[in-house]
């Protein structure tokens, strides 16, 4: 009996392998051993911007294309590779963001890529804006509550940059096939959110505004496209 109430001494915090300084230490050491992919990192970004502008297939399957590499690179490089070493989950997740980047290999070759023509200007703004934050403001936050440049997250490298990014690009998503790429992004912001949370992190809440914002947008706009049909 007395066994079974030392369980109840347990916190959350408890739970977690690892401490902040390791989590944070793990992206300093991955972004120098992989640099300068950081360059890469930004050029994908931006070539995604630019083909934004289009709405021809073409230009959505690249699109895919590179959404995809972003997430099963992530899913090798940083979750298994590094994550696994502090993590038990790391593992998990890396299956989870390899599932991610297949999927979009998935709609890419049977369907042609994600289209982005978006006429409901709330989703518009909303897709744009957190693709805009995940690519130049995010790599930002670490060294604003004080970490040093080197632990910066980048979108195509980190996770959260890049689960924030896909998520913006979803709403961008003309005919509502997103509801397939959405559940392990959102699951991410949640489970990353937490374990952000109880890692006293000052960003915790980023995650899961972004996840908040994009549910929010993502059925705000299904209805009304709904009701315009």
């Amino acid at each position: 009996m007395l066994q079974f109430l030392e369980y109840f001494d347990y916190r959350l915090e408890d739970l977690l392998h690892f401490r902040p300084r390791a989590y944070y230490r793990l992206f300093e050491l991955y972004n120098a051993d992989i640099f300068p992919a950081q360059v890469l990192a930004l050029a994908l970004g931006l070539a995604i911007l630019a083909l934004l502008r289009g709405g021809d297939a073409r230009r959505g399957r690249i699109v895919c294309a590179i959404l995809a590499a972003c997430w099963l690179w992530v899913a090798w490089a940083f979750h298994f590779q590094r994550l696994a070493t502090i993590h038990l989950a790391g593992p998990i997740f890396a299956t989870a963001f390899a599932l991610q980047g297949l999927l979009l290999i998935g709609i890419a070759v049977a369907r042609g890529g994600l289209r982005f023509a978006v006429e409901a200007q709330l989703a518009r703004l909303a897709g744009l804006g957190l693709f805009l934050f995940a690519l130049f403001v995010q790599p930002l936050i670490g060294p604003l509550v004080g970490r040093p440049w080197g632990q910066a997250e980048l979108f195509a490298l980190a996770p959260d940059p890049t689960v924030v990014a896909t998520l913006g690009l979803l709403l961008l998503e003309r005919d509502r096939l997103a509801w397939m790429l959405l559940p392990i992004p959102l699951l991410w912001c949640i489970l990353q959110g937490t374990t952000l949370w109880l890692l006293k992190s000052p960003d915790a809440f980023v995650l899961p505004l972004a996840a908040l914002l994009a549910i929010v947008v993502y059925f705000t706009s299904f209805s009304a496209s709904r009701k315009r049909g």
